[in-house]
């Protein structure tokens, strides 16, 4: 299941490296000192045999190519695609100042043929009333295309459920955004495989929990889901379609994260991403299985040292506070974090939601992103361009000196931001601090009001 929505299954291998300019490649110590006044920012990465012939980097390389005996921090970026970077961007964020969406998670059907534990969508199979037409997705592109050309991630539910799903890539391509597709794999055929190929499709992202069937097909409540997985993504992988592995990381299985990357390396996948899960929709019943604040950060920790090493784009997403890590481990090591050394991970932020990314519903509804649980407004009756520019909500996401409570204090915010979604969830203020977070800023006296 493409269970958490823009996020998880839903975002294949970002390069968000227009997120500051091209001006300003790192972010500094001093520029998130300055951030902090008192209290209170994607392309694919675009793998080796591009169905659509886009240039291959380094040869005999790392997928992006990257040479392997210097595997950088943030891997992969992206070639030949530069989202929200074309005309209609520019012009937009000129005449407003505010960027254009580089990415926009749109789940097309919230049908599924998978029941996972911890479905963002808590979606099942069958119809579901209210689904946005072929016409009104159409629509609504005409309108994205006025501001931005996004990376478009075709989402679910499960998106390969939706009949005219190819019609609605071609007229993605053909107005000049970039179609991705988050997927579960296990409706993939032969025959689907070649279609991706065929409509340019250049990564598909497919969850895998666990290292085992036994263990993944009961998390995804459907046996024999493994192993149609795997076979989805080794027919992709033979007609050139890029693939993506996506693990969220839970109580369940924080101790298999390094076997689940070898698997990914075995079957010559091109990215390895892990996810924090986000406790909302069916996940909010896994509320228990999410990891405390001292184990996420063990597990960023060791990402930062595994990604060193790992032949694969690997990275932790929805993670946040990985951002703030990078910086504290550089510091140990008497680095200064880079792009040259690490890459996209020196010139991004965690939290993206409502900035440079957003999530459409699969009735129309926009949202920061799939976790976060608020609707701003719905294409059906208003134009996606305006809910973007004028949304009190995203406004106020995009204004870092509004956070709260030690996210407010903290000297990491402008490239960290805590979970929005997680902070909404927990104590309904999406401004609060981040609650997973175990960092005590120096700044922080316990004294700024959360409210």
């Amino acid at each position: 299941m493409a269970d958490n929505v823009g996020n998880s299954d839903a975002r294949p291998d970002l390069d968000l490296s227009g997120e500051f300019g091209e001006d300003r490649p790192t972010i500094d110590e001093q520029e998130m000192a300055d951030a902090i006044a008192g209290c209170g920012e994607a392309g694919v990465g675009i793998p080796v045999g591009h169905p659509a012939g886009i240039p291959i980097g380094h040869p005999g390389g790392h997928p992006a190519g990257v040479p392997m005996d210097r595997q950088r921090h943030g891997g992969a970026r992206s070639v030949g695609f530069r989202p929200g970077g074309g005309e209609a961007a520019l012009a937009y964020e000129q005449r407003t100042g505010i960027k254009a969406p580089r990415i926009i998670a749109w789940e097309i059907t919230r049908s599924c043929n998978l029941s996972c534990a911890h479905c963002r969508a808590a979606a099942e199979f069958g119809h579901y009333e209210g689904e946005l037409l072929l016409d009104e997705i159409k629509a609504t592109i005409d309108d994205i295309v006025t501001i931005s050309n996004p990376i478009i991630i075709l989402t679910g539910g499960e998106p390969l459920m939706r009949p005219d799903i190819w019609e609605i890539v071609d007229y993605a391509q053909a107005k000049g955004a970039m179609p991705v597709i988050g997927t579960n794999a296990t409706l993939i055929t032969e025959d689907i495989a070649a279609k991706m190929a065929e409509h340019k499709i250049p990564r598909i992202s497919v969850s895998i929990d666990f290292p085992t069937a036994d263990e993944h097909d009961a998390f995804r409540g459907e046996p024999g889901a493994f192993d149609a997985s795997i076979r989805g993504i080794k027919m992709a992988k033979a007609h050139g379609v890029g693939v993506q592995i996506n693990m969220t990381v839970t109580t369940l299985n924080h101790t298999k994260v390094e076997a689940v990357h070898d698997l990914a390396e075995e079957l010559g996948i091109d990215a390895f991403h892990i996810f924090m899960l986000v406790p909302t929709g069916r996940g909010s019943d896994l509320l228990d299985k999410e990891l405390p604040p001292e184990e996420y950060e063990r597990v960023l920790t060791w990402a930062y040292h595994r990604q060193k090493t790992s032949p694969l784009h690997f990275k932790p997403t929805d993670s946040p506070h990985y951002y703030r890590i990078i910086r504290q481990q550089a510091k140990l090591e008497g680095k200064k974090v880079t792009r040259e050394e690490y890459g996209l991970d020196a010139m991004t932020r965690g939290c993206l939601g409502g900035i440079t990314f957003c999530f459409i519903s699969h009735t129309g509804d926009i949202q920061p992103c799939g976790y976060f649980d608020m609707q701003l407004g719905n294409v059906k009756e208003q134009p996606f361009s305006q809910i973007w520019t004028e949304s009190k909500v995203f406004n106020e996401l995009r204004d870092y000196s509004l956070l709260k409570g030690k996210c407010g204090a903290c000297e990491y915010k402008a490239v960290c931001g805590g979970c929005r979604a997680r902070a909404l969830e927990v104590t309904g203020d999406y401004l609060a601090s981040e609650p997973y977070c175990a960092y005590q800023p120096p700044a922080w006296t316990g004294e700024c009001p959360e409210a």
